[in-house]
């Protein structure tokens, strides 16, 4: 797996990133999310931090345009991505959920090759790019070792690396991710991150949800921080990430440091 870092902390200026405004979602009489809204720069990582239940993922499956808001709107690079059609909306995002739930018995260069579905013509023509942009994803998500083996095979840490492989062959503009680093080895986490910042240097938005502050803190440029389903903070990490802050989401105690590994910021934190 390949990614080139990029200095975390530092929000790269883009005229326009995706933004989300006043969006709430509800389930029966129940509201999951309740007017969230922020920013996301282009070009950067943004980490979507909160507790479990906080409304991370159902904001990405709205943002993803899985599911639909009761009200407000999601833009991306100024177009609504809400009203975009389901072939237009995957050639420009991608998304990685939590789980590969297929059992299809599919080798995982098939699964890989599906991402490119958006980019063949309206009668099923091939995508001209498809093998070479295939091969690129497979390479990058480190799955190259087990390319001829089938999906239901896999571990759920090689199913996971294969779906991020699917959502890089899309070559999105906006990469959203749903714990990402999910059933991964330390060693694999570490991978996927790099991954996700290289993208990002490159040019792609990158969204992601996460449950470890530490990885937030080290590879992220910016930060949204959910609770009970509302944005209570959005911004740098450094800058959004403070000890109060977190106290008060998680009920533990934080302090920054310098990884003396990396020369990277550290969070180090404990029950408060």
């Amino acid at each position: 797996m390949s990614g080139d870092a990029v200095a975390p902390g530092a929000v790269m200026p883009h005229p326009a990133g995706l933004e989300v405004a006043d969006v709430t979602i509800r389930a029966g009489a129940a509201t999951l999310v309740d007017r969230a809204g922020f920013r996301a720069p282009g070009g950067a990582v943004t980490a979507l931090l909160g507790p479990n239940g906080a409304g991370k993922s159902t904001l990405l499956r709205v943002i993803a345009g899985v599911e639909h808001p009761a009200s407000g709107s999601v833009t991306f690079e100024g177009d609504d991505l809400l009203a975009l059609s389901r072939r237009e909306r995957a050639r420009r995002v991608a998304f990685v959920e939590q789980e590969a739930s297929t059992e299809l018995p599919l080798t995982v260069r098939a699964v890989v090759g599906l991402g490119r579905t958006p980019f063949e013509t309206a009668f099923g023509g091939r995508d001209p790019d498809a093998t070479r942009v295939v091969d690129d994803a497979i390479a990058v998500a480190g799955v190259t070792a087990f390319a001829d083996r089938e999906l239901p095979s896999l571990s759920g840490g090689e199913r996971q690396r294969v779906m991020l492989a699917r959502a890089l062959a899309q070559r999105p503009r906006l990469l959203l991710l749903d714990e990402p680093t999910n059933h991964l080895d330390v060693g694999a986490q570490l991978d996927v991150l790099a991954v996700l910042q290289g993208l990002a240097a490159a040019g792609t938005t990158v969204v992601a949800a996460l449950h470890d502050l530490s990885s937030a803190a080290a590879h992220a440029d910016a930060v949204v921080v959910l609770s009970h389903g509302r944005v209570v903070a959005a911004g740098s990490t450094a800058e959004t990430l403070t000890p109060a802050l977190i106290r008060e989401v998680y009920g533990i105690d934080a302090r920054w440091m310098t990884n003396p590994l990396t020369g990277r910021p550290l969070l180090a934190v404990a029950r408060a």
